[in-house]
This record gives C-alpha cells, structure tokens and sequence, in this order.
C-alpha cells in the first residue's frame, strides 16, 4: 500500500482513497485471473470499473473526517483508507444488488452491471428462473464485492489499535443496511405505507449505514470515548434521514440527467417513502378520494405512463408533501450540525463534516451549517427528529 500521512489525505481524501482502491482493485483482478479469465473479465472486471467509477466517496470522507475529528493521526491513516476502501466495495455491492431487486436498467447514467451482462450475450429476452442471465451474474458481482470489502475490513482490523470496537461497528453496518433493504422490498410486497415504517426503513437502509457507520468507524479507529461516539450517532442520524428524504424528492421530482436514473422510477416501483406516506395522509385530510385512487393506481404499477406520473407528482407538490419533507430535510440537518458542533471534536475536520452532511442532504452549505468563512449566525430551529414521523 502506498505511503499517504495525514496532511496528505487531507488535501484530497478522494484521491487518496482512489490510490489506495486502484492499487487493491489491481491486485485482486490479477487474482481473479489466475482463476479463470471469463470470470475475471465479466464479473471481477465489472466490479472493480464500477467500484473505481464510483460516485462522491462521501462515506469515505466522512470516515476520514470522523477520524480526524475525533484525533485521529498518523497511527491510523492507513488502517483508516483500508476502511474506507472496504465501505466503497460494500456500497458496490448495495447497489448492484438493489438495481437487480428493483430491475432498474441504469445507474449513475450507464447500463446497470445486470443489463450490461445481459446486453453483452444478448440474453435479456432469456429468462431463467431468477429472471435472466444477467441479473444472476450480477448476483455474483455484488457478492464478490462485499467479499472484497471484508478482505479490506480485516487487513485493517489487523493494523487498528482498536479491532474489538472496530469489528463491532462492521458487523452492525453490514447487517442493518441487508434489513433496511429488505423492509423496503417488505413494504412494497405488503403496501405497508405508514410514515413511520417508511422513516424506520429509510433509517436503516440508508441513514445508518451512509452517514452513521462512517462516522462511528472513523471514531473507532481513533478509539473515542461513549460521549463523543455517542454525539456523532445522534448527528449522523438525523443527517443520514435527511440524505435518504433527499433521495425520495428526486426519485419523484429529480432531474434523469442528475440522478442518472428514470424520472419517476421509485413511483413504478412502489417504493413506500415517507414522501408518498404524507401525501396520502394529506389527501386524506383534505378529503381527496380522487387523489388517493390516482396514488392507488399509479403508485406500484409497472405500466403507468409518463403522464400518471407526471399528475402523482403534481399532486404531491399541490397538496405540500413536497414542501413538508422539504422542510424536514432542513430541520434534521440542521440538528445534525448543531449536535456535531456541541460535541468535542476537532475544530476544522468538523466544519468538514457539517459541509458534507449540508451537501447529502440536498442543503446550501450556508443554509444548514449557519456558517460562512467569516460569520456564524444561531443555526436555524430543526422542524423534527429523527425518531419518528410527524
């Protein structure tokens, strides 16, 4: 592994984290070569491009920074990037899987690992009996991710002067992002669509494991106290429920060319956001019977068009769904930034951290963080918590 000290990494984790990935990446497809060439070449192959393609590396930053904050040095650097290297691999992992689970045909703009697998041996129109081909392929990739990340997870374990906690915090980030998956499959099979089973879900499968677990890893490998660990969980909570709101508002109402996926896609899927969950609730409220049968028909089903989705869309901004998990994202990241701020952490890596919880969340820096480089207005009053639904 190439030698990175701490200033260095500051400078440009991203890079830093890529040098350590793409020294790993080379390593273990020339393993996978020695094993058969057609694997390497279809499954490892794909792994590694999409794992190095990568989207922000927020995690890794917010490891990085964690770790920084709560004073973390040259001691842990290299365990830290291992770490780090392996929560990428994992989150390879997450997504090539959940496109299969959700049948999604891109992401980040290019054929998902499935739908290229199938488009390379023409086998789309071929289904077996879990689907095609390609989506068993896929399967394979996504395990041979996660594979790669706990190989990372444990040649770091070995250089940590803290592998207990360490370990402690992986198997817990590992197991509750497959059950935050798996509600969300659940609760689209069962149409259970209350907002507190949608924040619930949106905790574990997205605002544990992309905010919390990072910065809680970080701090392990700096081997912080129960205050501080305790602090950042209560901060990466709320940040981690805002960044998955985030993500329902623009599965609805993103641009494709920006999320790099279908408009409307979450709708067709019946994905049960606390986004849909307030409008129904809204709805009902105002007594709109034909708003909750256009939810009803739209919402889950394969063969809505362009034009229902567009009208589900309208009627969830019309009626202040929009608005109100808007202001729910402001509110928790806003809590977020105070918390993080009130605990003993490190002065800049901190205002680091409250940048990139501004940034997941879909919030202006200054908005959220009540920070510029030469002021500090009161940060604004959050408008809920994390614990539950309003």
């Amino acid at each position: 592994m190439h030698t990175l000290d701490p200033p260095t990494v500051d400078r440009d984790v991203t890079a830093a984290l890529d040098v350590v990935l793409g020294g790993m990446a080379a390593q273990r497809l020339e393993e996978a070569r020695a094993v058969d060439p057609v694997f390497a070449a279809d499954i490892a192959g794909r792994v590694v491009s999409f794992t190095l393609a990568g989207g922000r590396r927020r995690r890794s930053q917010l490891l990085w920074w964690s770790l920084r904050a709560c004073g973390g040095g040259p001691e842990e650097t290299e365990a830290a990037l291992l770490v780090a290297a392996g929560v990428e691999l994992i989150q390879t992992c997450a997504l090539i899987h959940d496109d299969v689970m959700d049948g999604s045909s891109l992401r980040r703009g290019e054929p998902a690992v499935h739908a290229s697998i199938d488009a390379q041996y023409e086998t789309a129109g071929r289904p077996r009996p879990f689907a095609t081909f390609g989506r068993s392929a896929a399967v394979l990739a996504g395990d041979l991710a996660l594979a790669w990340a706990d190989d990372a997870f444990t040649e770091a374990l070995l250089k940590s002067r803290h592998p207990a906690a360490l370990g402690r915090q992986w198997r817990a980030m590992r197991t509750e992002m497959v059950a935050g998956q798996y509600l969300d499959l659940q609760s689209q099979a069962t149409n259970a669509g209350s907002a507190a089973r949608a924040v619930r879900t949106a905790v574990l499968k997205t605002g544990r494991y992309s905010v919390l677990h990072p910065l809680l890893l970080g701090a392990r490998l700096a081997g912080a106290g129960r205050p501080t660990t305790e602090a950042l969980s209560r901060a990466g909570l709320c940040a981690g429920l805002a960044f998955q709101l985030r993500d329902d508002l623009q599965g609805v109402f993103g641009d494709p060319a920006t999320t790099g996926k279908p408009a409307g896609e979450d709708l067709r899927e019946g994905k049960a956001t606390y986004l849909l969950a307030v409008g129904r609730v809204l709805c009902a409220r105002r007594g709109d019977a034909q708003g909750l049968r256009l939810l009803e028909s739209v919402v889950g089903s394969a063969a809505a068009t362009d034009r229902q989705l567009r009208e589900v869309a309208d009627l969830l901004a019309g009626h202040g769904a929009r608005d109100q998990v808007e202001a729910r994202i402001h509110g928790l990241c806003g809590r977020a930034v105070r918390t993080l701020r009130g605990a003993a952490l490190a002065d800049e890596p901190t205002e680091r951290m409250a940048r990139l919880l501004a940034d997941a969340a879909g919030v202006e820096p200054t908005s959220a963080t009540g920070r510029t480089a030469s002021a500090e207005p009161a940060p604004r009053r959050a408008v809920a918590t994390a614990g539950g639904a309003r």
